[in-house]
C-alpha cells in the first residue's frame, strides 16, 4: 500500500510525537508500504522533494521556536497525490500542513485517517490564553471529523473526545522499546556521581521544561522529601522554555539537559523513582519508558498513566488536579523506597505488554481496514447510481 504520511513534527525534533512518528514511518516502510514522507524542512535542512519525501517549507511555533509549522498549499499536495498516487493519506499532526493534506485528499476522494496526538486546546491555559480553548478545541473537532477514521492512545480520551463530538476514533494505543529501556542499563557510577546520601532515593523528571508539564510540582514534591531525607536527590532530564527559571527557583535540583537513546536509558535505569506530574498529556511516553526501566512511578491518573500503573503495584496515582496528594504520594513512595522491589518488578511488568511490533501491527491494520471501508463504500455508491 503507498501511504502519504503527514507530519509537522519528526526527528531530530526531540518529543513524543516525533519518535513515535519515526518509529511507525519505519515500521510500515520495513512492512513494504510504500510511504512518502512529508513535513516541514528543520533547520540546516536543504529543500528536497522526490516521491519518498517532501521536505516543505515551515516556520517557528510561538513559544517553541525549536518546533515548526509545515507549510503547503493544498493545490501544491493535489498535484503531487496526483503524481505519486497514494492510496490512503495519513495526517499525524493538526497544523497549517495537516489542514492543507486533508483538504488535498478529500478533493481526490482517497481515503484520509489522522492521529489526535497533543492537547493543543489545554496548553493555551497555561499561556495566560484560556480564552482561547473554546475555539482551539472547535478546530480540532473539524479537523478530525472530516478523516475517516482518528486515532487516539487511550480508551480514556476515546471517551472524552466522544462526549465533546468527535467521531469515527479507534484507539491504537502506544508502545515502548523494552530493549532500550530496561533495568539492565543501571549505571552505579552514575546513581554515585548524583551523590544521593546513605539510603535517600534519586527522583527522575523526563520532558519538556514549558508551562503545559507542570514541571514545579515534581519540584516541590522533591522540597518537600528532603524534609525528611536531606540527601535526596532530583535529576531532570530535558530542555526549554522554563529551564533558567526553574533552575533558579529549585536549585538543589540537578538539570543534566537533553539525553537522547542509550544515554537516557541509562539516566531512566540508574534512578530510583518517577515523578510526572503533567496533566496536559493525550499519553505521555516517558511514563512507559519509566516502568520499563523498572521505576515505580508517580503520576495523576490519566493518559498513559491510568492506562498502565497498577496503583500501589506499580506506583502511585493520584486523582488529576489534587496536587498536594501528588506531594503527599511522591513522599510516601520516596521514604520507603528501599521496600520496593515488588512494585520495580511490576513496573516492568506492566510495560513488556505494550511492545511497539503489537501497536504498529494494530495500527497497519487499521489503516488497511479504513481503505477497504472507504473503497466498498464507494463501490456499493457507484453501483446504486
Amino acid at each position: 500500500m503507498r501511504i502519504a504520511y503527514i507530519t509537522e513534527t519528526y526527528p531530530p525534533e526531540l518529543n513524543g510525537v516525533a519518535l513515535t512518528v519515526e518509529r511507525t514511518v519505519q515500521h510500515l516502510r520495513q512492512r513494504g508500504h510504500e510511504v512518502e514522507l512529508i513535513r516541514p524542512r528543520q533547520a540546516r535542512e536543504q529543500a528536497h522533494e522526490d516521491d519518498a519525501e517532501w521536505l516543505t517549507p515551515g516556520c517557528p511555533i510561538p513559544m517553541y521556536p525549536d518546533l515548526r509549522f509545515g507549510l503547503a498549499r493544498s493545490r501544491a499536495l493535489v498535484e503531487r497525490f496526483k503524481r505519486t498516487m497514494p492510496r490512503l493519506v495519513h495526517v499525524a499532526t493538526q497544523g497549517p500542513l495537516g489542514w492543507a493534506a486533508v483538504h488535498a485528499a478529500q478533493a481526490l476522494q482517497l481515503p484520509l485517517t489522522s492521529d489526535f496526538r497533543t492537547n493543543f486546546h489545554q496548553y493555551s491555559r497555561y499561556y495566560g490564553l484560556g480564552w482561547m480553548c473554546p475555539l482551539v478545541h472547535g478546530y480540532l473537532r473539524r479537523f478530525h471529523n472530516q478523516t475517516h477514521r482518528t486515532f487516539v492512545p487511550t480508551q480514556a480520551l476515546k471517551r472524552e473526545l466522544e462526549l465533546a463530538h468527535f467521531e469515527r476514533l479507534a484507539v491504537v494505543g502506544r508502545g515502548v522499546d523494552t530493549q532500550l529501556f530496561s533495568p539492565d542499563k543501571r549505571s552505579e557510577p552514575l546513581h554515585r556521581h548524583w551523590q544521593a546520601g546513605g539510603r535517600a532515593p534519586v527522583l527522575l523528571y523526563v520532558g519538556r521544561l514549558a508551562a503545559e508539564k507542570n514541571v514545579d510540582l515534581a519540584l516541590c514534591a522533591f522540597e518537600a522529601i528532603r524534609r525528611r531525607m536531606p540527601t535526596a536527590q532530583m535529576v531532570v532530564v530535558g530542555d526549554g522554555p522554563q529551564r533558567a527559571r526553574l533552575q533558579a527557583d529549585f536549585p538543589d535540583a540537578q538539570f543534566v539537559g537533553v539525553q537522547r537513546g542509550e544515554a537516557l536509558a541509562v539516566h531512566y535505569a540508574s534512578a530510583d523513582l518517577f515523578l510526572f506530574p503533567s496533566m496536559s498529556e493525550t499519553f505521555g511516553n516517558v511514563t512507559l519508558e519509566a516502568l520499563a526501566s523498572g521505576l515505580p512511578v508517580v503520576a495523576f491518573d490519566m493518559a498513559a498513566a491510568a492506562e498502565h500503573v497498577d496503583d500501589c503495584g506499580s506506583g502511585l496515582l493520584v486523582r488529576p488536579g489534587d496536587e498536594l496528594g501528588f506531594i503527599a504520594a511522591a513522599c510516601s513512595i520516596a521514604w520507603q523506597h528501599e521496600q520496593l522491589n515488588a512494585m520495580r518488578g511490576s513496573a516492568r511488568a506492566s510495560a513488556l505488554k505494550a511492545r511497539w511490533d503489537s501497536v504498529l501491527g494494530r495500527f497497519e491494520l487499521a489503516l488497511a481496514e479504513t481503505l477497504y471501508g472507504v473503497q466498498t463504500a464507494s463501490a456499493g455508491a457507484a453501483i446504486a447510481v
